[in-house]
């Protein structure tokens, strides 16, 4: 397996995608937003903007309001819990919210709000599994890894089909 990455443009700011390559096959492995206090890209291995045109496209889509779903091979890393909680996020439907408790609760245990909020923010593939979609029980937007003005930005764009008017980024 080889370790490729790109950056891409997009309205929230520059996107890192990261993935594993094997017999021509890509498997996306992150979608990391530009933070002032990481280079995500360093240490990543080949930068190969053409292995991961594809997921590029689709993400040029989603910002254009045209792709509501990602049919990407996803292989992110994390303990089964978090992967437990990737998978119903990208069971959240585009344009929908649902709150750490919900969340919790389809796993059994509304205990567990508080893990589901951690492996939430543990989400390596930013957009493409929507940890933006998750909210506080009272509707409010809370934390959120990439800030929550991308977070009100991805909202809007999902409600609305434009960003929130106070988008400053």
């Amino acid at each position: 397996m080889t370790t490729v990455h790109s950056v891409v443009d997009s309205p929230i700011g520059p996107l890192t995608l990261v993935g594993e390559t094997a017999s021509g096959h890509v498997r996306l492995t992150a979608v990391w937003m530009a933070s002032p206090r990481h280079d995500h890209a360093e240490g990543l291995g080949v930068r190969d903007g053409a292995v991961l045109a594809g997921a590029a496209r689709q993400l040029d889509e989603y910002f254009a309001g045209e792709r509501t779903v990602f049919d990407l091979d996803l292989d992110p890393v994390g303990t089964d819990f978090e992967k437990k909680v990737w998978m119903l996020l990208r069971d959240i439907p585009y344009g929908q919210t649902r709150s750490y408790g919900e969340l919790a609760a389809d796993l059994g245990d509304p205990r567990l709000s508080r893990a589901v909020g951690t492996a939430n923010g543990r989400n390596p593939l930013s957009i493409v599994v929507p940890c933006h979609r998750v909210i506080g029980a009272d509707g409010s937007l809370t934390g959120y890894a990439g800030g929550l003005e991308r977070k009100r930005f991805l909202l809007s764009l999902e409600r609305d089909g434009a960003p929130a008017a106070d988008w400053l980024f």
